[in-house]
């Protein structure tokens, strides 16, 4: 099997500051550094160091040819990464002493997918595969409805979060992936309880509280509770979390060892500075379960 994701490709632009800057505040970043990122390309190589074949259908300007060979060589396979004229998209990420983060994010080639790309892609997939989404892209509800043509298991983290494109989003998704905030607006906006969206699984993050998984298909509910670490750098470990998630359903694991598989992976994962790069390898998660288990 294999896990598509259309998704965003961003550089991302790190600033260490001692903390957060408030409205019309500068502060001096005390460190610097550049890499890869955006959610899409962040659940793509969690999917390939979790061991999964990740296919990434993404877009790229003029100068992003390093972002491409970055996903390459963190193995995930760029077949369908197209590059054009609109510049790569690109973040602004700041980082207090606390490992909490402000971003601001310049979409550009993210935006500007054009329907043949993705159905070229599309149709090079099977039956039982996996198509991740995010809402860091154009066309993320075309391609989500051709998916389910194709027999597609969908999944959709509804971030950066809007209601709307969240609410038109629902009847294509398999699994929908949200945080604890973004989960309480989609539910204030269709108007039902949290548990009751609908929808056939939803996946709740609740940071430094774990996560919790409603499997109204099946009628169950699975949790699983986050493990302490001391964070370095919390950006991306949602998109760790639900990459890594998505490769151990891939890979036949129960939704409970799955959900635990990426719990553990976010818990690395947010102990090292960056973005994709932060992402640990399959064989360093086994490692830190065994350690936890014995």
């Amino acid at each position: 099997m294999a896990v598509w994701n259309l998704g965003s490709i961003n550089e991302d632009r790190f600033y260490r500051v001692p903390r957060l800057p408030g409205p019309g505040e500068t502060l001096t970043a005390t460190r610097f550094s550049v890499g890869l990122g955006g959610k899409g390309a962040n659940q793509s190589v969690a999917v390939a160091k979790a061991g999964s074949t990740a296919r990434h259908i993404g877009r790229i300007g003029p100068e992003g040819a390093w972002a491409r060979d970055s996903l390459k060589a963190l193995g995930v396979d760029v077949g369908f990464v197209i590059q054009g004229e609109v510049p790569t998209g690109h973040a602004n990420v700041h980082v207090d002493n606390a490992g909490e983060n402000m971003i601001v994010i310049y979409p550009g080639a993210n935006r500007a997918f054009e329907l043949p790309q993705i159905e070229t892609a599309l149709a090079k997939a099977r039956p039982g595969d996996f198509l991740l989404l995010q809402n860091e892209t154009n066309l993320t509800r075309e391609a989500a409805q051709k998916a389910k043509e194709k027999g597609l298991f969908v999944v959709y983290s509804a971030a950066p979060f809007e209601a709307g494109p969240a609410r038109a989003m629902l009847p294509f998704v398999d699994i929908l992936a949200l945080n604890e905030i973004e989960a309480g607006q989609l539910s204030a906006d269709v108007g039902v309880a949290v548990d009751e969206l609908p929808v056939a699984r939803l996946l709740v993050t609740r940071g430094a509280a774990g996560a919790v998984l409603h499997d109204h298909a099946a009628g169950k509910v699975h949790t699983v509770a986050a493990f302490p670490v001391d964070p370095l750098d919390t950006t991306g470990a949602g998109d760790c979390f639900v990459g890594y998630v998505v490769a151990g359903l891939d890979q036949g694991l129960s939704p409970v060892d799955a959900l635990r598989l990426g719990a553990a992976a976010a818990a690395l994962q947010v102990t090292r500075p960056g973005t994709s790069e932060a992402i640990p390898d399959r064989a360093e998660v086994t490692a830190f379960l065994d350690g936890i288990d014995n």
